[in-house]
């Protein structure tokens, strides 16, 4: 092929003409008579030229973007008319521009790029990791970031090179890659404190299903409780029946679906939080009768129902609370020498009243408080089940206050007036 002298850019249309007719000529001449050292160097040669025509492709590209070339057919940008008229689809087109514009602010990279000494895959690479630096660096960093990868395209390829791109700061600045590491770090963890989520609903057929989105730190401390109890949980019963992949999937799943329900058990007591001055726990009401190994249900706090042999398991772990109905059970009146309600005296109003006693109010046990019904503690009241009450804290402010007038209706609910 015959050597094209020095030209002007006016000069590029008869190039590029040439160039086609010159490789649609090649293509068509036999290769067997290639020795393996000519093959070698065509290989090497032809992906050298490749960037290089890329290079001479983007520079064409940004002339033809600056003369508002293909817009007079209508098209709404000149990338656009590109991509229809050579078939090139249009998200390789506007990475291709993308990339040209890039290069206009990396004098370096295109040079290499021109010369044939890295690849375009390689380019794009180096110039977005450059572009990925904090705004904060010092402003020799961007330059020395850029030395180094180029330096480094005569032994990585652009996947590696990627993973370079990412922690180019560390080799160039390291205490400026601590300093942004710290800041990201922050970001992430206050971003993923602010996503928290969780969502968990009754099927009303015994299974509950839920889904939850936490910081990555809490999840690794959970996954790594759960597999300690799944691990413990291991026997020649749980094996997977077929033996195949997707077999010992879910008895991973099952046995991390067992383990977080031993974690859920298993609570140390004085981990559980209060609410209205009353621990979170599970309240089982049972009758004495299925204590002792009856049939009858027991019945929850929340609403839901168990069977009694549950309910029997469960009578002595730290998240269940059992109230056995007929049977002996903690003395609920304490008189004088407290003021306060005990926590077996707010379990007790709580199954009595279901929460807050005003009337059209919701609110459940745990978002109460435990009022001394009739007479106050401080006029002599007795601090007792049978006369006290659970009054969520507006509620209980709002019967304390001498503007409001309170009497109880037929269904034992609380009713305000304002007094006039």
């Amino acid at each position: 092929m015959t050597a094209i002298p020095h030209f002007d850019d006016h000069h590029l249309v008869a190039f590029a003409k040439s160039l086609e007719a010159d490789l649609a000529a090649l293509g068509e001449r036999p290769l067997w008579s290639m020795s393996t050292q000519d093959a070698e160097d065509a290989l090497v040669s032809l992906t050298r030229a490749r960037g290089q025509l890329d290079a001479l492709l983007m520079r064409v590209l940004r002339q033809a973007e600056a003369v508002g070339a293909g817009l007079d057919t209508g098209a709404t940008s000149t990338v656009n008319w590109w991509s229809h008229v050579t078939r090139t689809s249009r998200a390789e087109a506007h990475r291709t521009a993308r990339l040209a514009r890039s290069l206009e602010d990396h004098a370096e990279v295109s040079q290499a790029l021109v010369a044939g000494d890295v690849r375009t895959d390689q380019a794009r690479v180096v110039v977005e990791s450059v572009d990925d630096l904090p705004q904060t660096v010092a402003d020799w960093v961007p330059e020395a970031a850029t030395r180094f990868l180029l330096g480094k395209t005569g032994e990585h390829d652009a996947k590696a090179l990627r993973v370079l791109g990412r922690r180019v700061l560390e080799v160039v600045d390291p205490v400026a890659a601590d300093v942004e590491e710290a800041r990201r770090l922050e970001a992430e963890e206050a971003d993923a404190l602010a996503a928290a989520s969780f969502t968990m609903v009754d099927d009303g057929h015994g299974s509950c299903h839920g889904r939850f989105t936490i910081p990555s730190l809490h999840g690794a401390m959970l996954a790594k409780d759960l597999k300690a109890r799944a691990a413990r949980r291991v026997d020649a019963s749980t094996h997977a029946e077929d033996g195949s992949d997707a077999g010992a999937a879910r008895l991973g799943r099952h046995r991390m679906g067992l383990a977080l329900v031993d974690y859920i058990e298993t609570r140390p007591r004085q981990s559980v939080p209060t609410a209205g001055g009353l621990a979170a726990t599970v309240v089982v009401t049972m009758e004495l009768e299925a204590l002792l190994g009856g049939l009858k249900a027991a019945s929850l706090d929340t609403g839901g129902r168990i069977s009694a042999g549950e309910a029997r398991r469960l009578a002595c772990r730290a998240g269940i609370i059992p109230v056995v109905l007929g049977g002996p059970s903690v003395p609920l009146d304490v008189g004088r020498r407290r003021r306060f309600h005990t926590e077996a005296q707010r379990i007790a109003m709580g199954i009595r009243d279901g929460g807050c006693t005003a009337d059209g109010c919701d609110a459940p046990p745990g978002m109460t408080e435990a009022h001394h019904d009739e007479v106050p503690w401080s006029r002599g009241g007795r601090t007792s089940v049978t006369k006290g009450r659970l009054l969520c804290p507006p509620h209980h402010r709002r019967i304390h206050d001498p503007a409001f007038q309170h009497h109880l209706d037929k269904h034992g609910k609380v009713r305000f007036t304002r007094r006039t």
